[in-house]
């Protein structure tokens, strides 16, 4: 079996209306989950400190400090299970099975409190139109514990192939982080340029968010599972310089959508390709490279480290 074959197996497929309602049951566990990051973390530039990480089982705050300890939270969607460890031994989960919002809130808090973690965070979701309070949120009930491992599978690849295209850019860049707002994996590039203040907007969340996000110019790329048909990738500028709208990009299945302001890519076009990770990468490399050169970038060459192994050395030969 071919290296891509392989490849293309990896990449499950995600038929959006299939699993819609559990997606929005997995995006508000994932922000009351990202909320307590938001506030143990200490404060990144553009939000860096709120955001969670794909991790061999599913994402993770990562470690955080708690008083004199550190704290980690984990969706382990291997195992079905939320995950609350300390650096004191603690040991706490729960199961991700169906249930509201509510009491997914509620034994949440209670699993942090039983790991000697007390946490006050805001309680009602950001970004979404409709914010019910998370205690009384008793309409997000289903969970597909199949539907969301296929999801996290999808992210595991997405995260190999965005690590790959930040790796090659000098410059400040962003980790490739999951936004909990929103629910996309994404990274971006800065041009080290300051930006026109954004003018905001977004539902549920304080304009200068948003402001201080896009406080530097830049190139950002990710992936949301909930545009489209099996959702897609994007690849947008801001400030969108003159033209880029109409420049043309690869592969020929992008284009760029009026109404979301952004070059789009279906992850059926990726996951069906003979070789996904060469398609992608077209596409985030095109899209950067339109933003790039029509806004006047300074040159930021890539760093020559194929084929470097851990402490700089270069393979023999």
């Amino acid at each position: 079996m071919s290296s891509a074959t392989v490849l293309r197996d990896a990449w499950p497929a995600l038929p959006f209306t299939e699993w819609k309602s559990t997606w929005e049951t997995f995006l508000l566990r994932t922000q009351i989950v990202g909320k307590t990051r938001l506030v143990l973390a200490p404060h990144l530039n553009h939000s860096w400190n709120t955001t969670l990480y794909v991790s061999t089982t599913g994402l993770t705050t990562s470690l955080m400090p708690y008083q004199d300890i550190g704290v980690e939270v984990a969706l382990d969607l291997v195992h079905d299970e939320l995950v609350v460890t300390t650096t004191a031994g603690e040991r706490r989960t729960a199961g991700l099975g169906a249930r509201s919002i509510a009491d997914f809130y509620a034994e949440y808090l209670s699993c942090l409190h039983q790991a000697g973690v007390d946490v006050t965070i805001s309680a009602t979701p950001n970004e979404l139109v409709e914010a019910i309070p998370f205690a009384r949120d008793r309409t997000h009930v289903d969970y597909d514990p199949e539907a969301v491992h296929r999801y996290w599978l999808a992210l595991v690849q997405v995260h190999r192939v965005l690590s790959r295209f930040r790796s090659r850019y000098r410059g400040k860049a962003s980790p490739v982080h999951y936004f909990w707002g929103a629910g996309d994996l994404a990274t971006t590039r800065f041009s080290g340029r300051p930006a026109p203040l954004h003018p905001g907007g977004a539902p549920n969340c304080p304009d200068y968010v948003m402001q201080e996000a896009y406080s530097d110019e830049v190139s950002s790329c990710g992936f949301w599972p909930s545009c489209g048909s099996e959702g897609a990738f994007y690849s947008y500028a801001y400030p969108e310089p003159p033209g880029f709208r109409e420049h043309e990009v690869a592969p020929a299945a992008a284009c760029y959508d009026e109404t979301l302001g952004e070059f789009v890519l279906p992850y059926e076009a990726v996951r069906t390709a003979d070789d996904p990770d060469a398609r992608l990468m077209d596409f985030l490399t095109s899209t950067y490279d339109a933003a790039r050169e029509l806004a006047h970038w300074e040159p930021w060459p890539e760093p020559a480290l194929e084929g470097v192994r851990v402490g700089g050395r270069r393979p023999a030969g």
